[in-house]
């Protein structure tokens, strides 16, 4: 509880401290309960900007939905500013992940004002219920999900060069059956081509264009083998990369009475000598 740094629990600052344990605290009774209700209020205001996007439903119901929905958003708005006014430093958990995405959850409705359709973008907040990991105590879950972003980081290079060899594809099949087929046959440019290259090399094939032409179709059906041959290569870059985070993350658990290594990540004892593992990082 002390990652923004609780008030102090002077008499002046009682209240701040009952708060920050209510809004910040998972570990008791009434702050998992406002974690509950909050996340019940989180799902149900998606629901509610799901269900104004059916064209029947905002016909009959859009005046209510849309009431109900600017209710969420003032509810949203005094919790986050509760948050700011009951830490120590504001700043540090305004900067934080959870305080970005309680901040990205109330601007839509606030944009809606100056740009129409802007509040079904509130679906954002379906990020908040990420709190769930410490409402029920998943950190073991939430520590493998950071093994999964931290794979991707170190990953990025090498995908980096893929999609740009990727755009090299698509930027040569594009012009190559913009010249073949031309504007007669759909092909009216060839950021357009360069479209059709993308969708037939990742072999979705909306089937919105198509050649008609011998020569188009040949050059097609190449793209589509190339499609084939490199589609799996994110895949393998990222999977090699989060085997090795893996072995180095078991790897790393040795134990201090034998000096065995490779335990799983939930063990807490050394399959050898039966000694207390270290916490696993």
């Amino acid at each position: 509880m002390s990652r923004f740094h609780a008030p102090d629990a002077g008499a002046s600052e009682g209240w701040r401290r009952r708060c920050y344990d209510v809004i910040f605290g998972y570990d008791t009774p009434a702050g998992r309960a406002f974690d509950v209700a909050l996340i019940v209020m989180i799902l149900a205001s998606v629901a509610v900007v799901l269900a104004d996007s059916l064209p029947a439903v905002h016909a009959s119901l859009g005046g209510p939905l849309h009431r109900i929905e600017w209710a969420f958003t003032l509810v949203f708005t005094a919790e986050y500013l509760l948050r700011l006014v009951i830490v120590k430093r504001p700043s540090r958990y305004a900067r934080s992940f959870y305080g970005v995405v309680d901040l990205l959850a109330l601007l839509p409705s606030y944009l809606s004002l100056l740009v129409p359709g802007a509040q079904y973008l509130a679906v954002l907040r379906i990020l908040r219920i990420l709190r769930i990991f410490e409402v029920l105590h998943l950190r073991r879950y939430k520590q493998a999900s950071s093994v999964l972003l931290d794979t991707l980081f170190n990953s990025w290079r090498k995908i980096l060069v893929f999609l740009l060899a990727m755009l090299t594809i698509v930027t040569i099949f594009g012009a190559l059956i913009y010249l073949i087929e031309g504007p007669q046959h759909g092909f009216t440019s060839i950021p357009l081509s360069m479209y059709w290259a993308l969708v037939s090399v990742s072999t979705v094939g909306f089937g919105d264009l198509a050649p008609v032409t011998p020569a188009g179709r040949l050059v097609a059906s190449l793209l589509i083998l190339i499609g084939y041959g490199i589609i799996a290569v994110p895949t393998g870059i990222y999977t090699a990369e989060l085997a090795q985070s893996l072995r180095q993350r078991r790897d790393g658990r040795r134990c201090e009475g034998c000096g065995l290594v490779g335990h799983d990540d939930d063990a807490r004892h050394c399959r050898s000598c039966g000694r207390p593992l270290p916490a696993s990082q």
